[in-house]
This record gives C-alpha cells, structure tokens and sequence, in this order.
C-alpha cells in the first residue's frame, strides 16, 4: 500500500484543510465515474449467431431465429431473458422460414416478426412479406402471406403514430442490384393492410441501415449494400409523418458502416457498432444524438469486441447487446447503465 504523503496526526488543526486539498479531489463516485459496459453472459444458452430478430416483451428481451451460416437454413428458435444472463427456449420451431435479417416489433401487445431471408445462398433462398405476430412467442399467427409491399429483408421498422412503419430495405440479399434496393416507407395499423406512404422518400435506397424515433420524428441513418457492389450510406434523415423527408445532415462523424445497431435511450438515439468495407473492419464505437445532426462518442473503458448484426434493447433502464459476428459469432451479452443526471452533471450534450 502507499504510504500518505502526510501524517495527519502530527497535524491536527490542520486536517479539515488537507481532507479538503487532497482526499476530497480522489473521491469519484459512481455516477461521477465515466460509465461502462458489464458483461452479464460470456455465453447464453442460445448458438452463437448474428442477424437475429429482437424485441423487448412482457418483461423480457427476446431474439428470434439469426444466422449461423450462408450454406444452412437459418434458425427458427425463440428464446427469452429476465436478467440478460439466465435464457430460456420458448420454442425450438416456429413456424416462420425467414428469420434471417428480418424486421421485428412490438405492437398492440403483441410481437411482430416479417420479411427476413431463407436460406442463404443455397438453391430456394428468398425474400418474405409475409407478417407473423405472436403473444407468447410459442403460437405464431400468419397475419399475412403476402404484405402490400415487395418480399424483402433487412429494412428498416419503427412504431410511430399508432400503426407499425417499415422503411426501405432489400429484396435479393447475396444477388440484388441496385433496383433491389428500396427507399420506399410503408405504415400498417393491423400488419394485414399496408398503405405506402412514399416510393421514394429522398434518402438513396438502402438496405443493414436504422431507424428510430426521437421528438415525435423518425430518423434514418447508415446502412447501404453489401453485394454484388458495396456502398454506404453517411447521411441522416427525419420525418414527422413517414411522407416528408428532411435531411439533417450529409456526414455523420462516425464512419460510415452497414449492419449497425441503434435504440433510443435518455432521450437520445444511440448507434453502436456495425461492419465497413473501408476499412474492411468491425466497429465497436458507441455514438449518440438529440437532433441526428450533432453526435458524440461515448468513451468507456470497458466495451465488447467488435462487431456487427447484434441485438440491441433497452431493457431495466440499460442498453443491453446480445450476439452479434465477432469473429467468430458471439452468444455474448453486454449491459451499460448511465445515470439520468449524468449529462447534465458532465456537460454533455
């Protein structure tokens, strides 16, 4: 141990002074520490995946089917969590196909799961539109085979005005070209019937982008393509009624990247890590904003490893992270709290 650099006891009048000049500086409490992420699982119950389905239900954070392999059938399994570390398998089969890159929600006290990619490049892959839901995650209703909108995956989904809101996405995944990309938004308030808001909402069609909802508007950032041609997406764009685009800004200070995550969180949006092709690399950067313009990054000294496609929540007042392509595929799960005042407490935006 250290020895102090006074004896306080040889100095007794003078010890309020020196509690004052060299103890108080050296106490740091925890909401004035900067915050990090917790591992709670180094491995969950469930197979290592990525580019599962995910929602918080009923008190739980739930994944659904993923990827494990572009030569395999995706999974069709459903597991829950109450703690992030203890998970529990709801059904092995559901009776969706298309669990890879799909679009899932919760809506009307139900769980919603559509679109999605079967079987990766194997001969009889696809794209979906059809829409499930389910109330327990076991019993699955097909609530459409065929939604007003183009079989596709990886679009984006936000709840926004009472009716559930997909935006963009993709309908070939290993073989689309440029016309399989979409940039059109489309709104349902049953998941049977959908009504197409905008063909073309002034963003560049897009595919592995986010969206969330902030303020009473809908915001759209990253993403891109993957193959046959990459491109990325740096741009952000908001909506107050899913029709009429406006764009916040033409660069993001983080490098732009597909296959990100977002959530929102003390009133701010949230984007963390994802995957670019330059640099060929996976991120694990966490960045956050209150009006898609201005971002910062949020430093911490303890964080995941790299990676892209993981689940995201939020969940018990934390950011949660689940699975994700860490090199390898990852069944991790990580947790970050950050105190309501802390912002305020350290200027931040």
């Amino acid at each position: 141990m250290n020895q102090p650099l006074f004896v306080i006891r040889a100095f007794p009048t003078f010890f309020p002074l020196l509690f004052c000049l060299f103890v108080s500086p050296s106490i740091i409490t925890a909401e004035d520490s900067p915050p990090n992420w917790v591992r709670v699982q180094k491995a969950a119950a469930w197979r290592p995946r990525d580019s599962q389905g995910e929602v918080v239900f009923d008190g739980k954070m739930w994944i659904f089917g993923g990827w494990f392999s572009s030569y395999a059938a995706p999974p069709r399994d459903v597991w829950n969590s109450s703690d992030g570390k203890n998970w529990t398998l709801v059904t092995k089969e559901a009776p969706w196909l298309h669990s890879d890159l799909p679009m899932t929600v919760v809506f009307k006290n139900r769980m919603w799961m559509m679109g999605g990619w079967y079987n990766g490049r194997l001969p009889g892959h696809s794209a979906s539109n059809q829409v499930w839901s389910s109330e327990n995650g076991k019993d699955w209703k097909q609530v459409t085979g065929h939604a007003g909108w183009s079989p596709r995956l990886a679009s984006a989904i936000v709840k926004f005005k009472g009716k559930m809101w997909i935006l963009g996405g993709i309908e070939d995944y290993y073989f689309g070209d440029d016309d399989s990309l979409k940039n059109d938004v489309w709104s349902s308030e049953d998941g049977r019937t959908w009504k197409l808001a905008t063909a073309n909402a002034g963003w560049s069609p897009r595919a592995y982008h986010q969206a969330v909802v902030l303020n009473d508007r809908i915001y759209v950032f990253g993403g891109g393509n993957y193959v046959p041609k990459y491109k990325v997406a740096s741009d952000v764009w908001s909506s107050a009624d899913g029709v009429n685009w406006r764009k916040e800004t033409d660069k993001t200070p983080w490098h732009p990247r597909l296959w990100l995550s977002a959530v929102v969180y003390r009133d701010r949006m949230w984007m963390m890590g994802g995957w670019s092709n330059h640099p060929y690399k996976n991120w694990n950067d966490v960045w956050y904003s209150q009006d898609g313009k201005n971002w910062k990054q949020l430093h911490t000294k303890n964080i995941w490893k790299e990676r892209h496609e993981q689940s995201a929540f939020v969940f018990k007042d934390k950011i949660w992270i689940a699975g994700g392509l860490a090199r390898p595929l990852s069944n991790e799960v990580w947790s970050l709290e950050i105190p309501k005042d802390w912002f305020n407490k350290h200027g931040q935006q």
